[in-house]
């Protein structure tokens, strides 16, 4: 019988450079002769992908948004992604790194949209059957270094070019809390300095919590 994989996500707010660190990771494992699937958020499948068009890159649909339209097709694309790709690999033995999961809903649907949380932990566990990663990595930047850094991007994004710096705010603060209340699951990495500062000490966290 082929042994589980292991599920690692990596978290933050706009800017923390999650998206590299997650690529960066996957090379580390798969250098190491580990399978590994590499994913994102919304994204993953052709569904993902498509909510992520509309919840992120459509003038005039992504910043219209109902709150509770937001975070139902976020967890729309999540349950097409876990049972067509999170889930299967993880089955076959692969490690998946997926940048961002059902923290960022947490974070962004309720702590900067004000869905009530308690309904979206219900949301969240209904998309992904359960599915909860085995390690979660979180990399927190200040959110003025945040912001600073996304003005380098030329696709127009929903949250960075009508939300106000409140908004990111109540998002850093919420991820901070979560890793307060999961220390286990969700270990903080500081990104706000160079990047193989924070590749090396994520390398480090995962050696450390699967012998790697």
């Amino acid at each position: 019988m082929t042994a589980r994989g292991r599920f690692i996500t990596l978290e933050g707010p706009e800017g923390s450079g999650k998206t590299t660190a997650a690529r960066h990771l996957a090379d580390w494992l798969r250098d190491r002769g580990v399978a590994t699937v590499l994913t994102k958020e919304p994204g993953g499948t052709p569904l993902g992908e498509e909510v992520r068009r509309i919840v992120l890159h459509m003038r005039g649909m992504s910043d219209d948004l109902d709150r509770r339209a937001d975070a139902l097709l976020y967890a729309a694309g999540r349950a097409q992604h876990v049972a067509r790709v999170i889930r299967p690999a993880l089955e076959r033995g692969e490690w998946v790194v997926c940048a961002r999961y059902t923290d960022s809903s947490l974070a962004y649907q309720g702590a900067g949209y004000g869905n009530e949380i308690g309904e979206l932990r219900r949301l969240q566990e209904f998309a992904t059957g359960g599915l909860t990663p085995d390690l979660t990595l979180l990399i927190d930047v200040p959110v003025d270094v945040g912001l600073e850094r996304t003005r380098r991007r030329t696709e127009w994004n929903r949250f960075e070019d009508t939300e106000e710096l409140v908004f990111f705010e109540q998002v850093r603060d919420a991820y901070l809390r979560l890793a307060d209340e999961d220390p286990d699951r969700i270990n903080i990495v500081d990104g706000s300095g160079s990047v193989g500062g924070a590749d090396a000490a994520i390398r480090a966290i995962v050696h450390r919590r699967f012998a790697i």
